[in-house]
């Protein structure tokens, strides 16, 4: 598969090369994703001023796209070889939380999601090298994903939101999926 060379302003979203079917891949997800989203609910922006609908619709663009940038090995070992990167990148994933604020719906479950989804992925980044990493994701994730459908009240638009947000952070960023950070840990002892 032909890879690209990627300008160095995008290294934080496809690393340092990406196939073109996986920037196609990563696109058309994103893009169909959130066009069948907005077409499902169209109640998503219909009170909103057009800043702000295009705002929330570019912010759930970046969360579904993310969703399969990050299980890439471009992006996985991008941030695998630079451990301060990958922190700062968590810490900033606040995405969840303004989507809800632009949308004004859901505020208060959208806090949760993103502080159970932040502290889930700094523990699992915390492993990252350990042979438990992968295993405590999957729980971490599976609690996440099987307690947000029984939110009372969540509207559905944000329930698959924050499902996919959490997906994004706490499992496809947060571990080391192609070992990267392993090798480069054992290449430094």
């Amino acid at each position: 598969m032909r890879q690209l060379r990627i300008p160095s302003f995008l290294h934080d979203v496809f690393g340092e090369k990406q196939s073109v079917a996986s920037i196609l891949t990563i696109l058309l997800f994103g893009g169909i994703l959130t066009v069948a989203l907005y077409y499902r609910f169209p109640e998503l922006t219909s009170h909103l001023p057009a800043w702000r609908s295009i705002l929330a619709l570019l912010l759930i663009f970046d969360v579904f796209a993310g969703c399969i940038a990050n299980f890439t090995p471009s992006t996985s070992n991008f941030y695998a070889a630079r451990k301060t990167n990958r922190i700062v990148f968590i810490a900033i994933h606040i995405h969840v939380v303004l989507v809800a604020l632009l949308l004004d719906t859901d505020i208060g479950y959208s806090l949760g999601i993103w502080a159970y989804t932040i502290i889930g992925a700094f523990i699992v980044n915390a492993l990252i090298g350990k042979h438990t990493q992968l295993f405590v994701a999957g729980l971490l994730l599976s609690v996440g994903l099987g307690c947000m459908p029984m939110l009372p009240g969540i509207t559905p638009y944000m329930l698959m939101i924050g499902e996919l947000f959490m997906l994004k952070v706490l499992f496809g960023f947060a571990v080391d999926h192609y070992g990267k950070a392993k090798r480069n840990t054992a290449e430094e002892a």
